[in-house]
């Protein structure tokens, strides 16, 4: 139970990380690019990435099944 949480938590840390790293880099469509332009620019961004795999963290936290000894209580 402790590892999910901890799973969960590291998944919502990666997630928030990520989604402002994407929302901060907004700014560039502000020069000009078009919305293609800036999908483009954030996929080659390392630190993107991290809004996926923090989603993906909570979701396995979510939905990973427990042992057999917990289910019988």
């Amino acid at each position: 139970m402790i590892f999910r949480l901890f799973l969960f938590l590291l998944g919502f840390g990666l997630a928030v990380v990520g989604g402002v790293t994407v929302i901060a880099y907004l700014n560039v469509m502000a020069m000009g690019l078009s919305f293609l332009e800036y999908l483009l620019y954030i996929s080659t961004r390392m630190e993107c990435y991290l809004l996926m795999i923090g989603i993906m963290l909570i979701t396995i936290s979510i939905y990973i099944p427990l042992n057999e000894k917990n289910r019988k209580k």
